[in-house]
Parts: structure tokens; C-alpha cells; sequence
């Protein structure tokens, strides 16, 4: 699979945006050989599995020019890295407590040009000021999730969606987002991707403020 994939969903990318992104099939591939950033049996499948679904975000919100949003367990720079190249004149902030993938974060940060990308290295709870969204491929309970990011969320609106999460989970989350009633949004990736892989995948958006 190559950058056709992101081409056949995403149809206004400048060529500098395809040019980046055709990278990204180089670049993780190039860094998985020396740490395990991506599961060794699915690097083949990076543009769907790993770059698409962090661009599944995309498809459910767009993020105004001046925003700032948080990466929370960025890895290698996952959903981070995608949404930097697809937003431009948005900035991610990366943070990941592993040192070694955020490092690989940076590289490919510094070697794709994008200079609305910051990393840190460390725990969500060291990170300082406040952002619009925080941002995560999500693997732990979704009230867990809350109660780390909740005070890194700004309090100033200048989306059309109020600030809040917005995680990339899968299965059945209607128990997860129960609590949160009118203030939880549940996306299926099914309903913007037609590959098999997204049929169990979603985007979960939690309103913060």
C-alpha cells in the first residue's frame, strides 16, 4: 500500500503534503529496523493501519489555523505526526514518556520539515500551558484518559467543536462513554473508510469544557 491511500480519502493535498507523506513510507520503516516503534509484522500495513486511522481525526473534525493540540502517548509520532502534515498551520505538541520513540518523533519531525511539531519526553502530567484538544491512539479506559488530560484542555474555545479528547479506540464503547451523556460523541471509521480494518475502529470525542 502506498500514498494513493491517503490521496483516494484526502483529495485537496498540496504536493508538499503528498511529498510528506510519501516519506512517512520510508521513514518508519527506516527507524523499525532499529527500534520497534511500529509492531514488526504490520509496518507493511503502515498507510492503513497506522497513518490513515490517525488520520481517521481528520475525517471528524477540522482544527482552525492557531490551535494547539496535545499528543498524548505519541509513540513514533502517532496520530501526531499525520495531522501535523495534514494541518499545517496547527501545532502538535508530542509527548511521550519512552525516550527512544519519542527521539524517533523528532527525526521524523526534523526530517519532514514540520516545524508546527514540539516533543517532550516525560509523563502528560509535566506538560505546561494549555491546548484545544488533546489528541491519542488510545489503549487505556477512557476515564482514565480524562482524568490525565482535563487540565492541559483550554478553557478558550475558537473551534467550532468545544474543546475536549478525541481518541482513536476500538470495539463496543458505549459503556466507556456512558458517564458523559451529551458530552461524548462516538464516530464509526467504517462510515469514512472503506477497508476492512476500520470496522471496528472509532473516533471518541469527549466535550472538556
Amino acid at each position: 500500500m502506498s500514498v494513493d491511500i491517503i490521496k483516494k480519502y484526502f483529495k485537496s493535498l498540496t504536493d508538499e503534503q503528498v511529498k510528506q507523506f510519501e516519506q512517512l513510507g520510508e521513514l518508519y520503516p527506516e527507524w523499525n529496523e532499529k527500534i520497534n516503534v511500529i509492531s514488526r509484522k504490520d509496518i507493511e500495513n503502515l498507510y492503513v493501519n497506522h497513518i490513515l486511522h490517525s488520520l481517521g481525526i481528520a475525517k471528524f473534525t477540522d482544527f482552525k489555523a492557531g490551535s494547539k493540540v496535545l499528543d498524548m502517548g505519541t509513540g513514533g509520532g502517532l496520530p501526531g505526526i499525520p495531522l501535523a502534515i495534514m494541518f499545517p498551520e496547527v501545532h502538535f505538541h508530542l509527548v511521550d514518556r519512552i525516550g527512544k520513540k519519542i527521539k524517533v518523533a523528532q527525526d521524523i519531525a526534523d526530517r519532514l520539515g514540520l516545524k508546527n511539531v514540539t516533543t517532550q519526553h516525560g509523563d502528560v502530567k509535566e506538560v505546561k500551558g494549555v491546548f484545544d484538544f488533546v489528541v491519542s491512539r488510545a489503549v487505556m479506559n477512557l476515564d482514565d484518559l480524562v482524568g490525565f488530560v482535563r487540565r492541559s484542555v483550554s478553557r478558550t474555545c475558537i473551534n467550532s467543536l468545544p474543546n475536549g479528547l478525541i481518541c482513536l479506540k476500538g470495539g463496543d464503547l458505549q459503556a466507556e462513554v456512558k458517564k458523559y451523556k451529551k458530552l461524548a460523541m462516538i464516530a464509526d471509521l467504517k462510515d469514512y473508510f472503506e477497508e476492512e480494518f476500520f470496522d471496528t475502529k472509532k473516533v471518541v470525542y469527549v466535550q472538556l469544557i
